[in-house]
């Protein structure tokens, strides 16, 4: 009889033995009640909610694209009149030699012009002179033939209406070349304008390509679109693109994308968690105030599309500097009086949950009813309370190692 229980008690110390040394190195955690939270978490950028902007100059077509020879340092101190922005000038520069050499050669026909026409005058008023002197000659011979036969004097007076005619058409031919002479000139004058005004336009344009800082702050460079990341030398902007923001820095919000998947859970006047990951360790409040109507992609190369949100943040610091990353967590919903243990502690058999709640020394697998759950935390509806210890590992897998 003896040696029949010996197998059954070196057995049951093995097994205690063993269950022992797992239960001492197991890792446990207080179930919880309390509020409990459902967010949405994403990565958003410090922003001001009143900033100045800066813009690429508007410029027109004929002076080429603008291509950024110069751009202030991301995050400078400026102050009023100091250069942010220099463009390349080189094609501005290139119109505004062609406008001179235009306006050189218009000025010069016009000088040419003008001597023509006085040259042309002066032909005109000379063979006016010998029409004037025509009829005069032709009015004394006919003055003479006082005794001479009618057919003489009517051959004489004939003579006398012919030079007449040429006399009037000399004229007319002076008053006529005089308009054409007019017309000419105030084409040419039309001509010149232009090419003045297209030469004070090039001249302008020139000055815009140097951007003066219109007050104090500091200069946050925006992102390129198209690469997105910071606009860099030799980039090229649209006209009137806006480039860099001087942000008022006492009122803040925060920049973030939602993807369209929980876009829906978004509401306006949602609160929102707010940490700079260079200090995780101080939470910031806010509020949701923005959510844009259209998705768009997250990237240009991403076929993942989100909604901007903004957040405006309840207070200020000094900590905070625009372009700084930060995480949001948006409250989407909060549940009251809830039980609640670490996702890390709740285990799947099937379509079944369960932990292992700690009993005594031991361990028992309970069988729960798991709700809601967030990034980090699980609801259990049924099957634990308050002050529970739970394992965070799945002794089931530690049994069968």
């Amino acid at each position: 009889m003896l040696m029949k229980k010996i197998p059954i008690l070196l057995f049951c110390i093995l097994a205690s033995s063993c269950q022992s040394k797992l239960n001492r190195d197991v890792a446990t955690v207080e179930v919880k009640q309390g509020s409990f939270y459902i967010d949405v978490s994403e990565e958003g950028e410090i922003r001001s909610t009143n900033a100045v902007t800066i813009s690429s100059p508007s410029i027109n077509w004929q002076f080429g694209m603008l291509k950024i020879s110069q751009i202030v340092e991301d995050g400078t101190e400026v102050n009023k009149g100091d250069t942010v922005l220099r463009f390349d000038p080189s094609d501005v520069q290139k119109v505004i030699l062609d406008a001179q050499a235009s306006l050189e050669i218009a000025s010069a026909e016009m000088s040419k012009l003008r001597a023509e026409q006085e040259s042309r005058i002066g032909e005109l008023e000379a063979n006016l002179k010998i029409s004037e002197l025509d009829y005069k000659i032709n009015e004394i011979k006919l003055q003479q033939a006082t005794f001479d036969s009618d057919i003489a004097r009517r051959e004489l007076q004939l003579s006398l209406d012919k030079a007449m005619i040429s006399l009037e058409t000399a004229r007319s031919e002076i008053e006529n070349q005089k308009l054409i002479h007019i017309e000419e000139i105030r084409q040419k004058n039309v001509n010149i304008l232009q090419l003045k005004k297209n030469l004070q336009d090039a001249n302008e344009t020139l000055g815009k390509l140097t951007v003066g800082s219109p007050g104090e702050g500091i200069a946050i460079i925006r992102r390129n679109w198209m690469t997105d990341d910071k606009w860099q030398v030799s980039e090229q902007p649209w006209s009137g693109e806006p480039l860099i923001d001087l942000p008022d820095m006492s009122e803040l919000k925060a920049e973030t994308q939602v993807n369209e998947v929980d876009i829906a859970k978004i509401k306006l006047e949602q609160q929102v968690e707010i940490k700079m990951d260079a200090f995780s360790d101080t939470v910031y409040t806010g509020k949701v105030i923005s959510i844009a109507g259209l998705a768009q992609f997250k990237r240009r190369d991403s076929k993942v599309k989100v909604f901007p949100v903004e957040i405006l943040l309840d207070q200020a610091s000094k900590k905070f500097m625009p372009g700084m990353t930060v995480s949001c967590k948006i409250i989407v919903d909060r549940i009251d009086d809830a039980v609640y243990i670490p996702l890390e502690s709740l285990f799947q058999e099937g379509d079944k949950h369960y932990v292992y709640a700690k009993s005594g020394g031991n361990f028992k697998k309970n069988y729960v009813v798991a709700g809601l759950a967030n990034n980090d935390y699980v609801i259990v509806e049924d099957g634990l309370k308050k002050g529970d210890r739970v394992s965070l590992v799945d002794l089931s897998l530690e049994e069968n190692n």
